[in-house]
């Protein structure tokens, strides 16, 4: 895997739409890294979410955006992808019915075999172990694990190159995403983040994903651009 020298490494982003990996792709451009950001449509009731996705990236207009088609609804399981499921509006003990089985493995595993097509050793995304919902997925043991995995699974990894999955905001809380994220020009308003917002991305305000991105403006002493279907 060779890179030109006076080359910008390249990283690829995964972007779903929402706060947290609005903040990791400003992140990692301001690291100076030239960015490719991914997607995925994978049946999920949110779609106002891709078209944040799209709209977060145009705004950096040395960007390249990729919407991958994956069907996870066919195998349901979630909330997020059986609209016969309910999205909890309160919390709820365990893991949330709002979990969606492998989701982040098979996200993760689409963008390193990109990752190996561009050249690029970098692979952000924006999974957080403090304000989080409690998927198994999101954790700094499962980063780990799949990094090692990255390593012995490819052909850039067999070959020396070694692979980064880089999860910048694992340890940070809600309020302090926002902090660092406002620090580097991050237009929350542009970002959806609601389990069920509807086709105007606007958020329900009731869900996990409202709540704890609501508790996070306000622990950051940030203003809340969030748009609410009950305002």
């Amino acid at each position: 895997m060779n890179q030109d020298a006076n080359a910008l490494p390249k990283a690829v982003i995964l972007v779903s739409g929402g706060l947290d990996s609005a903040t990791v792709l400003a992140m990692a451009h301001a690291q100076g890294f030239e960015c490719y950001t991914l997607s995925f449509d994978y049946g999920q009731r949110h779609r106002a979410e891709l078209i944040a996705a799209e709209r977060i990236s145009a705004g950096y207009p040395d960007v390249t955006h990729k919407v991958v088609t994956l069907n996870l609804d066919s195998i349901g399981g979630s909330a997020l992808t059986d609209t016969a499921i309910a999205v909890p509006e309160s919390p709820t003990e365990g893991i949330p019915i709002t979990y969606v089985p492998a989701r982040n493995t098979i996200f993760l595993s689409i963008a390193l075999g990109w990752a190996e097509v561009l050249g690029a050793l970098d692979i952000f995304i924006g999974v957080n172990a403090v304000d989080y919902s409690g998927y198994p997925d999101c954790r700094p043991e499962f980063i780990s694990a799949y990094e090692s995995l990255a390593n012995v699974a490819t052909k850039a990894g067999v070959e020396g190159n070694h692979l980064r999955i880089q999860a910048p905001l694992s340890n940070l809380s809600k309020a302090e995403i926002i902090q660092q994220g406002s620090q580097l020009g991050v237009d929350y308003s542009a970002t959806v983040s609601c389990y069920q917002a509807d086709n105007q991305g606007r958020a329900c305000g009731l869900c996990d994903s409202c709540r704890l991105r609501k508790e996070g403006f306000e622990s950051a002493g940030v203003a809340d651009p969030t748009r609410y279907k009950l305002a």
